[in-house]
């Protein structure tokens, strides 16, 4: 006898449930406003790690300059990736983190991804290919597969295949290392944006 498996949550009561999200209100300096994007009939995941400024100002994931080279890199125009018929938008932690002592943004919270994700996850059952932006995605999705640096996960994206695909967070930071690794560019990015066009485009 098999056990039935359970019915995925009504997205949208989910959701709306996630968006009135009090529990680390405490801590967040501009307080909560959870910013994700999703629709059960997404393909496609994009898993970053937290809104900055500008994000939590507008309400919209990835309205920024990381956002901008995010579609470049994609390959993407803005009406197809906020279309989330086909792409959902899921961070690790949903609300702007606040400023380290010595600059950039904090971690995401830690208390988003074990609350929500599981449920969120479960709710989007026709998703292909989830693409784990930045270390902290990696660490909660690859676990133990992932590399010693993100350079290394990164560069072991074929092994994370057919369901993940690791690359790193698009911050004007990673200018540097794409110059420094043209392997990214080269490889990597034409085969991201051939599946990622392929979930996008299906019917």
């Amino acid at each position: 006898m098999t056990t039935p498996r359970p019915v995925p949550e009504d997205l949208d009561t989910l959701l709306a449930e996630v968006r009135g999200c009090r529990v680390c209100a405490a801590s967040l300096p501009l307080g909560p406003r959870p910013v994700l994007r999703a629709a059960a009939s997404a393909r496609l995941l994009l898993i970053g790690q937290a809104p900055g400024t500008k994000v939590h100002a507008s309400g919209r994931p990835w309205t920024d300059a990381s956002g901008d080279r995010l579609r470049q890199w994609l390959d993407l125009d803005s009406a197809t990736f906020y279309d989330t018929r086909r792409i959902a938008i899921v961070p690790m932690g949903f609300c702007y983190p606040g400023v380290l002592p010595r600059g950039g943004d904090r971690p995401p919270r830690p208390e988003c991804a074990p609350l929500w994700h599981p449920r969120i996850g479960a709710a989007l059952p026709r998703v292909a290919l989830t693409v784990l932006i930045g270390q902290y995605a990696q660490a909660r999705y690859l676990g133990a597969r992932r590399r010693r640096t993100l350079t290394e996960t990164v560069a072991a994206w074929r092994d994370y295949l057919p369901g993940f695909f690791a690359i790193p967070h698009p911050s004007w930071r990673t200018l540097g290392w794409q110059r420094r690794n043209p392997w990214f560019d080269e490889e990597l990015l034409p085969e991201l944006r051939r599946l990622v066009h392929a979930l996008v485009e299906a019917e």
